[in-house]
């Protein structure tokens, strides 16, 4: 069987997945054949330049059209998020499986209205994930595993942070992303939400209540002429950020661990800080998305002479994706985690399983955001996280 794929988007985010489709095929065992059939955006020229550096067979203008093609089998999503529930639902509706990228949407009840529709589709063998790519990276896997079998103990804190500088500079132009109609949140659903999913993943606890604050540092920025991804170029002009530049949260976990959350695009020297520490009674585990082959482990069992923090390189073939790569020390990088995605999701879809993390767990992620923004908008109140995120502790 081959699996035949249209990608709806073409920026940051489709290079990255483009490289993950390319990849999957050539350097793992797949289930399935992998077609990169199409790539869809609005300007002709710009996606039509797209299919053809990235490895797209054919490019269109029309995702609607795309949808509704007999040789097309799967969505991926890499739009701003202002679109994922209509796409998302859209391609549900015609038996497509969906890759939709983080975050799953802009509101709760988007995402509902997504995980509903996953549900239904499920039903009928459709399956769907949403991307939170970082779970994929080897280091934080074996993370997930170790914490699993114990080897920290009980988990008694949580340290979760991703920090990123491009937004500094005041005269970065007015992107997508700083605008609240098209991102949703800032920092905070942009980043925050990587963090607030990877605390679940590697310990295997919801987040069941937050405390917050959201800022926005540069409340007005120029417009923007021309960009892509994380740069862009001035226009005339002047406009209102309408997101926040950082927030800053504490959380519960289901069995009452405090977990402290910081996600901020103004974190002077920092480019892509992402870090996690796990805390327990007999260990602690951490890793760090800047040395990402790696994990910190400390073991509080060892002879008192002897402990301290050593390191782990997540480079064996034992370790989780690894052994489809490069002899041991020889070092994966970010795109990787994209590859890995890709193999999750066409190995479950040729199994008939649910892949995770599926569109019910970007809702769970979806709620904690929105209870952030609810706790921030009521001076750093503590909100339950539930599907009323407006509840009290």
């Amino acid at each position: 069987m081959t699996l035949r794929v249209a990608m709806i988007g073409y920026g940051f985010m489709g290079a990255a997945h483009s490289v993950g489709w390319r990849q999957a095929p050539r350097m793992f065992a797949l289930p399935d054949d992998v077609e990169m059939s199409v790539i869809v955006g609005r300007n002709a020229e710009a996606v039509a330049d797209a299919a053809a550096r990235w490895g797209w067979r054919e490019s269109a203008t029309d995702w609607r059209e795309v949808i509704g093609r007999d040789d097309i089998d799967l969505v991926d999503i890499v739009t701003p998020g202002d679109s994922h529930a209509e796409i998302a639902i859209a391609a549900l509706e015609a038996g497509k499986h969906v890759l939709c990228e983080k975050p799953l949407a802009n509101t709760v009840a988007e995402a509902e209205a997504m995980a509903d529709a996953a549900s239904r589709a499920a039903a009928r063998g459709v399956r769907s994930m949403v991307g939170f790519t970082y779970r994929r990276v080897p280091a934080v896997t074996f993370m997930r595993d170790l914490i699993a079998q114990g080897v920290v103990g009980q988990v008694a804190q949580v340290r979760a942070a991703y920090r990123q500088d491009w937004l500094v500079d005041p005269e970065m132009p007015l992107a997508w992303r700083l605008q609240k109609e098209h991102a949703g949140s800032g920092a905070l659903g942009d980043i925050g939400a990587h963090i607030i999913d990877m605390t679940q993943f590697v310990t295997g606890q919801a987040v069941t209540a937050v405390a917050g604050t959201l800022d926005t540092i540069v409340k007005t920025r120029p417009l923007q002429g021309s960009g892509s991804g994380l740069s862009g170029t001035a226009a005339d002009g002047f406009g209102e950020v309408t997101v926040d530049d950082v927030a800053i949260f504490t959380g519960r976990l289901d069995d009452g661990a405090l977990v402290s959350f910081e996600a901020s695009r103004f974190a002077t020297g920092r480019k892509n800080g992402l870090t996690i520490e796990v805390s327990g009674d007999r260990g602690a585990l951490a890793f760090d998305l800047e040395d990402l082959n790696s994990l910190q482990f400390y073991d509080r069992t060892d002879p008192t002479d002897r402990q301290g923090f050593r390191t782990i390189l997540v480079t064996e073939a034992e370790h989780p994706y690894v052994a489809a790569w490069w002899p041991a020390g020889h070092m994966l990088g970010y795109e990787h985690g994209f590859t890995h995605q890709v193999v999750d999701l066409v190995t479950v879809i040729a199994e008939g399983t649910d892949p995770h993390p599926s569109f019910a767990e970007g809702l769970s992620v979806q709620r904690v955001l929105a209870a952030v923004e609810r706790s921030s908008e009521n001076e750093s109140a503590w909100v339950r996280v539930a599907a009323d995120v407006s509840a009290p502790v």
